[in-house]
């Protein structure tokens, strides 16, 4: 599975997804992670891909005919059904698990990053790109929830976690995790690990589990 994403801080993606779990994955060629710098398809000598928005109001708005030459530009955008083009905005679809399993059946997925007051909404219109986002709040620009996207649909892609009891969708987890020592003292109170995790007893570790996850209050 290859990911292109466009942005005009590649070295912020790259430094993400080179490391870590995606890092061994790319190594493992289980997928590719390929950045291309906006300002290359800018069309000026300055770089400039924005501009203030017609109508008035705050901010500047990406040019569409930069996103759109560096989304033309990315090799194997021929593969039709196989390509998917995402940009990242704050009132898109929002990123699920569901979302990203579906990005699966796709052999190319190409993502823009929304920078400052948005993307000029043609670019959208003339891709036949998707928008999405990572929840109901405002990021600097669209490299964090690019990531986001990768991560969660890297996880999903067989082999890429290593063991499938990883996957913490896929089994019984609980928000509250502990592990060595059973006991912790901080500034004299001790802090101890649930009698029932200790009790090598799965059915009622999971059962336990279970009710912290739909009540972590209790």
């Amino acid at each position: 599975m290859n990911f292109h994403v466009v942005t005009l801080f590649p070295e912020v993606v790259d430094s993400y997804t080179q490391a870590s779990i995606l890092g061994r994955a790319q190594k493992d060629k289980k997928l590719k992670v390929k950045t291309y710098q906006l300002r290359d398809t800018a069309g000026n000598k300055w770089g400039k891909v924005d501009e203030r928005p017609y109508g008035g109001g705050p901010g500047m708005v990406l040019r569409a005919e930069p996103i759109i030459k560096a989304v033309q530009k990315i090799p194997r955008l021929n593969l039709g059904k196989k390509t998917k083009i995402i940009i990242t905005a704050a009132g898109g679809k929002l990123l699920t698990n569901a979302y990203a399993k579906s990005l699966l059946k796709y052999k190319d997925v190409i993502i823009v990053c929304g920078r400052y007051e948005g993307i000029d909404v043609r670019a959208k219109k003339a891709l036949k790109a998707e928008e999405v986002s990572v929840g109901p709040y405002i990021l600097t620009g669209g490299e964090v929830p690019a990531m986001a996207i990768i991560d969660v649909t890297a996880r999903q892609i067989p082999g890429v976690l290593g063991k499938f009891e990883s996957l913490e969708e896929g089994r019984v987890a609980s928000h509250d995790m502990y592990t060595r020592p059973e006991v912790l003292t901080i500034k004299k109170k001790s802090y101890r690990v649930p009698k029932v995790l200790l009790s090598g007893n799965h059915a009622k570790m999971n059962e336990w589990k279970e009710k912290r996850r739909s009540n972590p209050s209790k």
